[in-house]
Formats: C-alpha cells, sequence, structure tokens
C-alpha cells in the first residue's frame, strides 16, 4: 500500500491521534520545561487565540476549494431538499426553545450537542461518498449549499435564546454571532460567484489540484481534536457526562441517516438524501461548540465524525463487495482514497 492510499484510508484515525498527542505533548511540555525556557514561548492563550483565528480560515479555504469545483448550473435541488431543510432546521429549533423555556435543566449540555449535530451543514466530502454509492452528486452539493445559509441563518438567531451570551442583550448577540457565522458559511460561495465573473482562470486552476480541500482538512481537524481535548481536560464533566454527549451524537447520527433516507426514499433518491443529511462538516461542529455554545460540547463533533466515517465505510465495504461479486469475484474492490469526514 503507498503512502498516499494509506493516508486516504487511515486519515481520520490518524488526524485525531495527531490532534491528541499534540495537545498532550505541548501540555507536557509546558509543565516541564524550566521557567527560562518558558520565557521564549509564546504562553498557552496565545496559542489557544492563535488556534481560534486560523480554523475558520481553514474552513473557509475547505469550503471554497469544494464550491469552486461547483458548476451552478448543474446544481438541481431534489424534491426532499425542502423537507429535510425543515426538518433539520425545525428541530434545531425546537431544542433551542427547550434551552430558552428551561434555561436551568440538568440535560443543558445534551441538548446543545443536539442542536450541534443538527444544525451543523453537510461535509463537503459528502459528495465524494454519494458518487462512489452512485448517487445524485448533483442533488447532494445542492443541498450542501442550501443547509450552509440555513446554518448561517438559523444559529444566529437561535442560540442568543438557547446560550445567551453574558452582558449582552438578543440584538448584540445576534449581530456578534451573525458576524462570524454569515462570513463564514455564505462568504466562499460569494467568492467563488465573483471570482467565476472576473478570474475564472484561478478557479481552473484549483480545480485540476487533486484533494486540495482534503489536504487542509488535515490540518483543521487535529487542530479542532487539540482544542476539544483541552476543553475535555479542563471540564469538570465525569466519564458520565463524556458518555451522555458520546450517546447523543450517536442518536442524532442515527437519526439524520434514517430520517434522509426514509424521506429521500419517498423519491428513489434515499441514499443521497440520508448522507446529505447525515453527513456532517465536523470540524465546523467543533469550532460551533467552543465558540457560542458551553465549550464542551465541542467534543460532540469528534464523536459524530467517528460514527459517521464508521457508517460511511460500512457502506463503501457493502458496495465493493457488490462490484467484487458483480465481477465473478476476480474484480479488484475500488478503494477509498478520500476522506469522508470533513
Amino acid at each position: 500500500m503507498n503512502l498516499r492510499r494509506f493516508a486516504g484510508n487511515w486519515s481520520l484515525p490518524l488526524a485525531i491521534i495527531v490532534g491528541i498527542l499534540s495537545y498532550l505533548a505541548v501540555r507536557y511540555l509546558y509543565r516541564a520545561l524550566p521557567a527560562g525556557i518558558l520565557t521564549w514561548l509564546p504562553d498557552i492563550k496565545t496559542v489557544l487565540t492563535a488556534v481560534s483565528v486560523v480554523q475558520p480560515v481553514l474552513i473557509f479555504i475547505m469550503l471554497f476549494i469544494s464550491f469552486a469545483k461547483v458548476r451552478f448550473s448543474d446544481l438541481r435541488p431534489a424534491v426532499w431538499t425542502l423537507p429535510l431543510l425543515l426538518v433539520q432546521g425545525g428541530i434545531f429549533c425546537g431544542l433551542a426553545a427547550v434551552l430558552w423555556r428551561f434555561p436551568d435543566t440538568e440535560i443543558r449540555i445534551v441538548l446543545e450537542s443536539a442542536m450541534l449535530a443538527f444544525i451543523c451543514p453537510t461535509a463537503t466530502a459528502a459528495a465524494v461518498i454519494v458518487r462512489k454509492l452512485s448517487g445524485s452528486v448533483a442533488h447532494v452539493m445542492s443541498y450542501t449549499v442550501l443547509v450552509n445559509f440555513l446554518s448561517a441563518a438559523l444559529i444566529p438567531a437561535a442560540v442568543p435564546f438557547a446560550h445567551p451570551l453574558p452582558g449582552f442583550s438578543f440584538g448584540t448577540s445576534f449581530a456578534v454571532i451573525l458576524g462570524k457565522v454569515m462570513p463564514l458559511l455564505a462568504g466562499p460561495l460569494l467568492m467563488v460567484v465573483v471570482c467565476r465573473r472576473f478570474c475564472p482562470g484561478f478557479l481552473e486552476r484549483i480545480g485540476k489540484v487533486p484533494d486540495l480541500a482534503f489536504y487542509f482538512w488535515l490540518v483543521s481537524l487535529p487542530l479542532a481534536m487539540a482544542v476539544s481535548v483541552r476543553i475535555l481536560v479542563h471540564s469538570p464533566l465525569g466519564i458520565g457526562g463524556i458518555l451522555e454527549i458520546a450517546g447523543v451524537s450517536l442518536a442524532a447520527c442515527v437519526i439524520q441517516f434514517v430520517l434522509g433516507r426514509g424521506l429521500g426514499g419517498l423519491s428513489g433518491d434515499g441514499m443521497t438524501a440520508g448522507q446529505a443529511m447525515g453527513q456532517k462538516s465536523t470540524v465546523f461542529m467543533i469550532w460551533t461548540g467552543y465558540t457560542f455554545f458551553t465549550p464542551v460540547t465541542a467534543i460532540t463533533g469528534g464523536f459524530y465524525s467517528i460514527w459517521h466515517n464508521a457508517f460511511n465505510s460500512w457502506q463503501l465495504y457493502l458496495r465493493n463487495r457488490q462490484e467484487g461479486r458483480g465481477n465473478g469475484g476476480s474484480g479488484k474492490s475500488r478503494q477509498d482514497s478520500s476522506n469522508s469526514g470533513t
């Protein structure tokens, strides 16, 4: 197995391990090094501030690269697009309403984690899985574009009710969150529109670079995991609380794949709809958790990344086995050399 194929097949666990070990190594060094040496190094807060700036920039770049490869004339919303958007947005707003009505509930962390899992946009790599499973790439890319706008609209509108920013009114909170989320989710698409009008050659060069967004993901996910581990280490949550977040992320993953497949299946496009609703941009989920919600909810994205990638791996395994049988057992099964969790 060559290095590129190995990195593609094992990118998820490698990225998670690198992120975890990176934080633990830095934490150990800052505790073990003499004070004289530490004066030459940036403090932890400075490092975290840098990460908080770099992370949304990486998300923006990954979305821009993905949308740059999309021909808007080829985008065709499916009949299931509006129902899925209504379900996804409705569950998110419903959970926000519960937290607004019962702000002191003991299951706040669980509800906030569920909100993150449902409002998170579709992963840009969902098109890769849909293509391999012979679904409609145009439909899933259409949904990816629209759900980004849905998230950009609903997160600023609902979060001030569910998790108010201390010392800020609703209007101020809305403006602050909108200013962070809207450019991140809608900005890449608008920039692609401008570039397609004034510098189409630039987009063509980007489109010719294979797996470019994947390489940015290999940087962003370890950073996100490192932040999640730090939050987890400093969190008062016990093992029970961690298991609750793992459980709600798993439940949200299953529910969304099942709902997507069910609603899409009514028009014969169940697999594509399932991927559109169930496969999430978990790096965005992690960033949103520690930026706008109770910080420990950021680990929801880490768990969700494991669940949806495990399901995708199972689907690809079944697909490859079917193809092998179709070739009389002599055909070589295709390898998934692209990451399925960005």
